[in-house]
């Protein structure tokens, strides 16, 4: 639903590159007018230009949302545009990996309500997840429009402090690419086992699709699913005996990983 505060001030997209243009999309879907909406970029793509959103003209006076979706490198360019806005009601959120909520605030002043929010890839066909947190000056009301906001490519959840989305970049971030290494690997050695390695990569793809989508729709725990496939000395049980193997199984191998994320976050956080 978009809320009565977008539609009469509008609402400024900057930058509309992959994750902008899927924002852009959803919320025209939710029955945004085009009209409310500004962008600012450099590149418009076709589509940008030719579905009613005002591209590169002048901005409106008091923007209820000013969107930051540019990529980190161009934030320093970028951003002292729209400082005007700065220290007033617009609210700032940032899709923009790295930058700090103290960077916006450094810009655009301590008194402006900043949310920061990471969504993932899957956002761009409407099924990520988006983790979010605001600054002091953030409203409960801010919080909320940043929600339905970014609920227009999935899912949210609200986090209890910042330092919370290094660990978030660990998991989901950079999650769906841990995602896609386990299809490649499954079709692999599903080939080794003497599957053409289209069908192996058509049973994975749609195994892993497929168990994603039932354990997000099912009432049982993840745990319980796993018991649920696991018959006694059956052939599931043969095979996480490998994976749940205490040292060398993939608990190890998927703390390892989000650790090394989690920390790689932390220190292109800390420049």
């Amino acid at each position: 639903m978009i809320s009565k505060n977008i539609s009469d001030r509008g609402l400024v997209l900057l930058g509309c590159g992959k994750m902008g243009a899927a924002l852009l999309s959803g919320w025209l879907e939710q029955g945004m007018d085009p009209k409310f909406v500004w962008i600012l970029d450099p590149k418009p793509s076709e589509w940008v230009l030719s579905i009613g959103v005002r591209v590169n003209e002048m901005l409106p006076d008091d923007p209820a949302v000013v969107l930051v979706a540019v990529k980190p490198q161009m934030m320093g360019e970028a951003l002292p545009r729209l400082q005007r806005f700065g220290s007033t009601t617009t609210l700032f959120i940032s899709v923009a990996a790295g930058t700090s909520i103290s960077a916006f605030e450094d810009v655009l002043g301590r008194s402006t309500p900043v949310v920061r929010a990471m969504p993932n890839t899957p956002a761009a066909i409407g099924q990520g997840i988006t983790a979010l947190i605001g600054n002091d000056r953030a409203t409960d009301k801010d919080l909320a429009e940043a929600q339905s906001l970014m609920a227009a490519v999935g899912q949210t959840i609200l986090l209890h402090n910042e330092g919370q989305l290094d660990a978030v970049t660990g998991v989901s971030g950079s999650g769906p690419a841990y995602v896609f290494h386990m299809i490649e690997t499954l079709a692999e050695a599903g080939i080794k086992q003497g599957l053409p390695a289209v069908m192996a990569m058509r049973l994975a793809q749609a195994t892993v699709a497929g168990a994603g989508a039932l354990a997000v729709q099912s009432d049982d725990s993840a745990e319980q699913l796993r018991i649920n496939v696991t018959s006694p000395n059956g052939t599931t049980q043969a095979a996480l005996e490998i994976l749940m193997h205490e040292k060398t199984g993939l608990q190890s191998l998927m703390t390892r990983a989000v650790k090394a994320a989690t920390k790689r976050s932390q220190d292109l956080s800390n420049g």
